[in-house]
């Protein structure tokens, strides 16, 4: 029942087309195979998170739990897709520089990452041979480049993860990271970031018909949707211990949150309690109000999720293994982390159980806003 988010701290494409070009500032990543003037062109991204802010979730927010780790972008404009395309994110090898580049800078920006140099131009190749244990790279020989990353052989663990795409599938990206997180965790490997591409078999392709472009929002989007890595962890309890307050078994309920205190500091966590009550009582005869009774919700079956208020945007969804609602002595209850959380922004909190054999959702308007805050994260670092 604890999902924890956390932004990039740098991205940038590198393009084949524009061999010293940077792009650290655009609002755009991209990943694209295309024709241009009759010569095979791609695109790739690299993205890297916090290994500080890695380390803090690790240690600090889960702790001994069992847990997972999801790349998450958003699509801008995807276009091109073939019955079935797929995306490779691996975790790269070799540090780069973001750079301060725009695709359409006139003169061009060439002090970050682009497609020859790792970290500004007529500095820091990317390797082209001689790439260390477990790494590779892909290019024509006509143009070296595009960046290096680790194969899935590395430190026997599977670090090479994929997202498919048909016409039915959602466009935005949700890939599972776990192993690779695990092994910047653990030092087997430097946290350098990923590296997102085609598939081999759709770059440098002599064929109009297999263009293809994704276009995500990057950390300086000016929307709602830049990337993040989303963790998540069980740590579901439903004990009520002393309480002899009861579940609620009647589905026309009552439901909101006493103690929401409406605006809240990105960066904070808070423990949302939930007050349940039905709406028609069985009449009976005592001296004090019927309200006054607090219930529980359901056992196993009860989840929350939190939407954006205006765009009705998901931000956590339902999930049986992720979202749950747990128990104490006090109430119903789940605890809530604001990191990851787009600032000056209203959310509201959605619940979702099964009483009496029918599943139901109340959307009861208990909405709250996060506000910007300072963050500061734990010592320990993955990997400088």
């Amino acid at each position: 029942m604890a999902i924890y988010k956390i932004f990039p701290t740098k991205d940038t494409t590198l393009y084949s087309e524009f061999k010293s070009t940077n792009t650290g500032l655009d609002e755009i990543i991209e990943v694209s195979s295309y024709l241009k003037e009759d010569t095979p062109q791609v695109s790739r991204y690299l993205i890297k998170f916090s290994s500080t802010e890695m380390a803090d979730v690790i240690d600090n927010k889960i702790g001994a739990k069992t847990w997972s780790a999801y790349l998450k972008t958003f699509a801008a404009d995807i276009t091109g897709l073939n019955l079935e395309s797929k995306l490779y994110f691996y975790p790269a090898s070799g540090s780069w520089g973001m750079g301060t580049g725009h695709f359409n800078d006139s003169p061009l920006v060439d002090n970050g990452a682009g497609w020859v140099w790792r970290t500004y131009s007529g500095s820091n190749q990317w390797n082209t041979s001689g790439f260390g244990n477990y790494a590779t790279g892909s290019y024509p020989s006509t143009n070296p480049g595009g960046g290096t990353w680790y194969t899935g052989s590395a430190l026997g663990l599977n670090v090479v993860h994929t997202q498919s795409f048909t016409y039915s599938d959602n466009i935005d990206t949700e890939v599972d990271v776990t192993t690779t997180i695990h092994t910047w965790d653990s030092g087997g490997l430097a946290n350098e970031g990923f590296l997102v591409k085609n598939q081999d078999s759709s770059e440098f392709v002599d064929n109009r018909n297999n263009d293809s472009y994704y276009k995500f929002f990057s950390i300086d989007t000016h929307t709602i949707y830049p990337p993040q890595l989303e963790f998540r962890w069980n740590d579901y309890i439903f004990n009520t211990g002393s309480s002899t307050n009861s579940i609620i078994t009647t589905p026309s309920s009552f439901i909101s949150i006493y103690n929401n205190v409406e605006t809240y500091y990105s960066g904070s966590i808070s423990k949302m309690r939930f007050a349940v009550v039905p709406k028609y009582p069985t009449r009976q005869f005592q001296t004090s109000s019927l309200y006054t009774t607090n219930y529980y919700l359901p056992e196993d079956t009860s989840l929350y999720a939190i939407k954006d208020t205006y765009t009705n945007e998901m931000v956590i969804d339902f999930d049986e293994d992720y979202t749950k609602i747990g128990a104490d002595a006090t109430s119903s209850y789940f605890k809530l982390y604001l990191s990851g959380f787009e600032p000056e922004r209203h959310y509201s909190v959605l619940v979702k159980t099964i009483i009496d054999g029918d599943t139901i959702i109340y959307d009861e308007d208990i909405t709250f806003k996060v506000e910007e805050s300072g963050i500061v994260f734990g010592t320990r670092s993955l990997n400088p």
